[in-house]
């Protein structure tokens, strides 16, 4: 997809971070934008911010029905969809011990289902429309583990697979769409902000540590996936970070998890936890 004036993009989590500053990016350049968030409050906002190209839904990317529901809607409303973009994404701190099932199956339902879901529900659109592309946004924790995001992990390394055997079934077919997998190193978002802890750990605590090492911005992680959506890019890595994080486990393999262990420990030690 080499121009965006007139294209129909859809982006779920469009309400704030990434996601809004993606919506932004895309208007500026033409396009006409479907935006939605679980929070219908922040949707509307975005699309305001957007112009009258844009229109704002209430979507949980984690009902299945919801989601079929809203492709049908989108593609009344627009005509087409040519981008989608699954954005919408939660995180939660907790080690396997201490996590319940009830946090574990909510992360996994919206940051993997919901990406499964608004694939699927949106394919043959995409596919229809003769120029399309499919973003699935994953991770810098879709390269390596880390210790108390286990569920975090498994839904970016399963966004991970799931993309990349996505893109290879519409090189075989000769579908006139590009799959492309996003992964972000530390973007100033409220992710932190917004996650469950269900570790104990004080959310302004985390939030805070969190924006010490989040270099990049959203409007550039926008601008980085616009570029790479031009270039028909397999893999887009966002911010020097992922591009270390990347090259962390080729080098090292699985050995990297003991240093990363260490590490781990000793923040929670300087921040007084266990």
């Amino acid at each position: 997809m080499k121009r965006f004036t007139g294209k129909v993009a859809v982006i779920t989590g469009a309400g704030s971070g990434i996601g809004r500053a993606l919506a932004l990016e895309l208007s500026r350049r033409g396009a006409r934008l479907a935006l939605s968030d679980v929070d219908a409050d922040r949707a509307e906002a975005t699309a305001k911010q957007a112009g009258a190209a844009a229109r704002s839904y209430r979507l949980d990317v984690s009902d299945r029905a919801a989601v079929l529901a809203h492709a049908e809607e989108v593609a009344g409303d627009f005509g087409e969809v040519n981008l989608v973009v699954n954005n919408a994404g939660v995180a939660l701190g907790a080690t396997v011990e201490e996590m319940s099932w009830e946090d574990y199956d909510w992360l996994m339902g919206i940051n993997l289902g919901g990406v499964v879901n608004g694939t699927k529900a949106f394919l043959p659109h995409v596919i229809a429309s003769g120029d399309g592309h499919i973003v699935n946004i994953s991770s810098v924790f879709g390269f390596i583990g880390v210790p108390t995001q286990s569920a975090y992990n498994a839904a970016k390394f399963a966004v991970r697979g799931f993309t990349e055997s996505l893109r290879q079934e519409m090189l075989i077919a000769g579908h006139p769409v590009g799959v492309s997998c996003v992964h972000p190193g530390g973007i100033k978002t409220n992710i932190v902000r917004d996650s469950r802890n269900a570790g104990g750990e004080d959310p302004e605590q985390a939030a805070a540590g969190f924006e010490k090492i989040a270099r990049t911005s959203p409007e550039k992680a926008a601008l980085t996936i616009v570029r790479g959506i031009e270039r028909r890019s397999a893999r887009i890595l966002i911010g020097p970070d992922a591009y270390v994080l990347d090259a962390i486990p080729r080098v090292l393999g699985a050995a990297y998890q003991r240093p990363a262990a260490m590490l781990a420990r000793l923040g929670l030690k300087q921040m007084g936890g266990h």
